[in-house]
């Protein structure tokens, strides 16, 4: 694709869009759900502005952008660097009268999501992290396609393994709002169960999910918050101990913790979009593999990437840690085309949770086991602690796939599914 006409077109539409959106959405509203208190956390100080603990908001939006393959080449010789891929995902926007953002009572408020949002899109999406117990309010606003003007998709955030009580917040358009351009839906969740998940569009999923609507997501354990020297079975708690899950008896403790989300692009079926063509469904065959939405070099790189000036990649899948700590993988598999196998070299892996489910039997005991390797399908993820005790400062080890043909970007060989782990 030749990007230096076709983003002149896309400037054209954006700007266009952006003065008719912005204009209909200063005479409408986007309603951010966030209260302050609710049933299950009460107001305790009738003076209180802000809200309880247990409470977490956030907005989304959802629409299109661009990011960068880690070619050392770009293959379309536009560019100094790495194939730039079309993208469906979601991003970040402050909630109102946070970081810059316009209070709603300004009426500037909708506008204003309309011009951060547009263009916006990350690969991999937001990371959401929140605590058991949490009540989470996350409103999604639909911005619209700027590179594809003809395209009308609606959008849902589907909680993926999450056991969700009302349907109508669960993304399966089948059963729940579907949220369409313009528009925004306040998605209501109660965080019980605590463990490694992912998010995505289910709204033709097979197309948004190849687009790149994908994102990390994890639960993190009320055993965290017990008092000072709790004794778990012999194994006694201290304040700051951080653990993947409810373990009771300390099993699952690590100090450093990183998402790594398995994922894998067709840059046919992504230039297909790009240039108004017909999808290749039945031909789809990934050719960029990715950790967090980069490939190798990319990965070890502890910055934001960004593309044509926006951040377009924010999550680093470098991993550090200093000698003795140990460190909780949380990986997840949003491939759409095949199964992935993640190994390691040097260092094994202790697999404690599959699926978020605690490896145990029913009489409670440990199920725990010790790999050089993990191979999970889409849809499924795994919880790995990593020992670095014994190991040298200043070591570096590898996390990678064993399917060797996936050590690669595109044509280009020694990139795709790879990343560092750095020993301080």
């Amino acid at each position: 694709m030749v990007l230096s006409n076709t983003r002149r077109l896309a400037f054209i539409v954006f700007s266009v869009l952006l003065v008719a959106l912005s204009a209909s959405a200063q005479e409408s509203n986007i309603y951010v759900q966030c209260p302050t208190e609710t049933v299950l956390h009460p107001d305790t100080d009738s003076n209180a502005t802000t809200r309880e603990d247990g409470i977490q908001c956030g907005h989304l939006v959802s629409g299109d952008g661009m990011v960068t393959m880690a070619d050392e080449v770009d293959p379309d010789g536009v560019g100094p660097r790495g194939k730039q891929l079309y993208i469906f995902s979601f991003a970040e926007v402050p909630l109102p009268g946070i970081d810059g953002a316009p209070t709603e009572e300004s009426g500037q408020y909708p506008g204003w999501v309309m011009e951060q949002g547009m263009m916006a899109a990350n690969g991999p999406a937001p990371t959401i992290v929140v605590d058991e117990d949490d009540e989470l309010f996350l409103t999604n606003t639909n911005v619209g396609m700027v590179i594809r003007p003809d395209l009308f998709d609606p959008h849902t955030i589907h909680w993926h393994g999450f056991p969700q009580a009302a349907s109508i917040f669960d993304g399966v358009p089948d059963a729940s709002v579907s949220i369409n351009m313009g528009a925004s839906f306040s998605y209501y969740y109660l965080a019980k169960d605590a463990g490694t998940y992912m998010y995505h569009c289910h709204v033709e999923a097979t197309e948004h999910m190849q687009m790149g609507m994908l994102g990390n997501l994890y639960v993190r354990p009320r055993q965290n918050k017990l008092p000072d020297l709790t004794n778990l079975n012999g194994f006694t708690h201290e304040t700051g101990f951080t653990y993947a899950y409810n373990d009771n008896d300390g099993s699952t403790a690590y100090d450093v913790e990183y998402p790594i989300q398995i994922g894998s692009f067709d840059p046919d079926f992504h230039d297909a979009s790009f240039n108004v063509q017909p999808l290749p469904f039945a031909a789809m065959k990934d050719r960029y593999f990715l950790l967090n939405g980069r490939g190798y070099p990319d990965t070890v790189n502890a910055g934001v990437l960004s593309t044509d000036g926006r951040p377009s990649q924010p999550v680093s899948s470098l991993i550090t840690a200093t000698a003795g700590q140990r460190i909780l993988l949380r990986i997840s598999n949003l491939n759409v085309t095949e199964f992935n196998t993640l190994g390691t070299n040097g260092i094994p892996m202790e697999v404690v949770a599959l699926d978020a489910r605690l490896l145990r039997d029913d009489a409670g005991n440990n199920l725990y086991y010790k790999t050089n390797s993990v191979t999970i399908g889409g849809g499924q993820s795994v919880d790995v602690i990593l020992d670095t005790t014994g190991l040298a400062p200043g070591s570096t080890y590898f996390l990678y796939t064993t399917n060797l043909h996936e050590l690669v970007n595109n044509a280009e060989n020694f990139g795709g599914m790879m990343t560092e782990i750095r020993i301080n």
